[in-house]
């Protein structure tokens, strides 16, 4: 059963999460601002693409102040690829106690948008252009989990308060990087 949604507003209580390389993440992030992201699957082509965006505006997002942290409900041995393509924290949650935490839900819907149909195909597109580099060796695995995950977004500050909260209504409805830059300056 998934937990209730959170709202902008709600304190979450600091933790420290493990990754899937085996370093310790704080959430939220000290004296900055911390970007939760909770994706699918780990061969999910539309998740790989979308953080694939976020990887190659790493640096932006640096200066802006946030720390990234990416969510998958796989296994860690199916993400093993990640840390190779991905300069921020990956934490496999394959019995979703963070994802039931922050009411991250699953539903048909994650397929039934148009948008999420070609957001897939480009993400499969995308990964047979890279299946003969090493550096993404391990990169969309099949794990079995289901395809049916909707993601989430949530931007936390220091003191461990939601200053802004998405959850996805479909497989492709996440915050851009220009969305959060966005609203992270809007915060100020």
């Amino acid at each position: 059963m998934t937990a209730a949604r959170l709202s902008t507003g709600a304190t979450i209580p600091a933790q420290v999460l493990e990754t899937i390389t085996g370093r310790s993440v704080p959430v939220p992030a000290p004296r900055r601002r911390t970007h939760l992201q909770f994706r699918r699957f780990a061969g999910c082509p539309i998740c790989s693409l979308h953080l694939h965006s976020f990887a190659d505006r790493h640096d932006q997002l640096t200066d802006a102040g946030i720390t990234e942290v990416v969510f998958f409900h796989s296994p860690a041995d199916a993400l093993r690829g990640y840390p190779t393509v991905l300069p921020f924290a990956v934490v496999a949650d394959p019995d979703k106690v963070h994802y039931r935490r922050f009411g991250v839900e699953r539903s048909w819907r994650a397929l039934a948008s148009p948008r999420a149909w070609s957001a897939s195909v480009r993400g499969y597109r995308d990964a047979l252009r890279h299946r003969r580099d090493p550096a993404y060796a391990g990169v969309g695995s099949t794990d079995g989990t289901t395809h049916l995950g909707l993601p989430a977004d949530f931007l936390i500050d220091p003191e461990g308060r939601l200053v802004a909260v998405h959850y996805g209504r479909h497989a492709d409805d996440q915050w851009s990087v220009d969305e959060l830059l966005s609203i992270d300056r809007s915060l100020g």
